[in-house]
């Protein structure tokens, strides 16, 4: 069995690609970063240092790499004979992966098992989104042609993998804890064999748990401790100050997953519980700019801070712990962030309600949009 994985980065080597490489797949990576793809074609293997209660060290072999920017025949060969196709790149790349994989599909012997297609992205629906791409990169009758050559099915992925020390060559540290969520609707009876992952009938409720809870309180945490003068999140967490603004975040949080999907409050509480002390692990040396970077990505529309709390101020319930978090995401200042540069030049050029409209996507009408106005026009002020 082979896997094409998008995105040979920290994620992409100490999550998926560990995951696959365990489930029994022949991982080829592929990514633009020539220096990486170069120092994984060289080696025979890598480390996964896992840390935290129950770690130890993984060793991953038996992969390849293809640079995709210099080598992109290579790489729609290789997708012509996978049994997998993921993807850890971000949401905002995966229009450039779009159509190299349905290169690869138009070449594919239509008489193999559709190829399993999953992003694995910080992002809701993220696999929708790189399917519409797949399709938006070639005619209409091709997508008829080579629509059933593929199974694209969305899922929900979580474990902290932190900035790395420069020392460390391919090698990657990650916490003990994670978790991939996959839909299996679209695949049937024939889900990919993958025993590292969970494959459920209804997503959503995962897709937002993980976001409202692990991505929203990652970033809180992340914004009040850069405005505390913390350097790393394990640090912010121990500030009395920082967790009670996380807490206070989270709960509200909660209280949108239990009234939308019905989730256990003890559950919830529970799971919420677990992720504050994933945060708090001083072994993971994750930092407050590496967490919080791309604000104005985490500030839209159907993202973790807009998503909840719009969703909360439509249900009458209460949200000024997220709003708060909102104003905390505006100060972020960190020069070789091109986003936080981009937010602070638009905080100072933009009405507040035209840098509410353009960031957020919420409408004059949503009745979040006073709310956030206000909170700008206090930080652009």
């Amino acid at each position: 069995m082979k896997a094409v994985h998008f995105g040979a980065g920290n994620i992409g080597r100490g999550f998926v690609g560990l995951l696959l490489h365990d489930a029994g797949y022949e991982v080829v990576f592929a990514d633009v970063n020539a220096e990486l793809i170069d120092a994984l074609a060289s080696s025979e293997s890598y480390t996964v240092h896992e840390v935290g209660d129950g770690g130890g060290n993984r060793t991953v072999t038996g992969f390849r790499a293809v640079n995709s920017a210099s080598h992109e025949n290579e790489l729609i060969a290789e997708i012509q004979t996978a049994a997998v196709v993921t993807t850890a790149v971000g949401p905002n790349i995966l229009r450039f992966v779009a159509p190299v994989i349905a290169r690869g599909l138009a070449l594919r012997d239509p008489g193999l098992p559709p190829l399993a297609v999953m992003a694995c992205e910080n992002a809701i629906n993220a696999t929708d989104l790189l399917k519409t791409e797949v399709q938006a990169s070639v005619g209409p009758d091709e997508w008829e042609a080579i629509a059933n050559r593929a199974v694209f099915a969305n899922t929900a992925v979580d474990r902290i993998v932190p900035g790395q020390d420069a020392s460390a060559g391919i090698d990657v540290t990650v916490e003990t804890f994670y978790e991939w969520v996959i839909e299996s609707g679209p695949f049937g009876d024939e889900a990919p064999d993958i025993p590292g992952a969970t494959f459920v009938d209804a997503l959503g409720p995962y897709i937002e748990r993980k976001l409202f809870t692990v991505n929203t309180g990652h970033a809180t945490a992340a914004y009040y401790g850069f405005a505390a003068g913390i350097d790393k999140i394990s640090d912010a967490l121990a500030d009395p100050t920082v967790a009670d603004a996380v807490r206070l975040v989270l709960e509200e949080t909660s209280a949108l997953l239990v009234a939308k999907h019905g989730i256990d409050p003890d559950a919830q509480r529970a799971y919420r519980e677990k992720i504050l002390g994933r945060f708090a692990n001083p072994h993971l040396p994750d930092t407050v700019q590496r967490v919080g970077r791309q604000p104005l990505r985490k500030l839209s529309r159907n993202e973790r801070f807009i998503s909840p709390a719009a969703e909360l101020a439509e249900r009458g319930i209460g949200h000024s712990a997220l709003v708060g978090a909102v104003g905390q995401a505006l100060a972020f200042d960190v020069p070789d962030d091109e986003q936080s540069v981009e937010l602070h030049r638009m905080l100072a050029e933009l009405a507040p309600e035209s840098f509410v409209e353009q960031v957020t996507g919420l409408a004059p009408e949503h009745p979040l949009f006073s709310e956030l106005v206000a909170v700008v026009r206090a930080r652009a002020g």
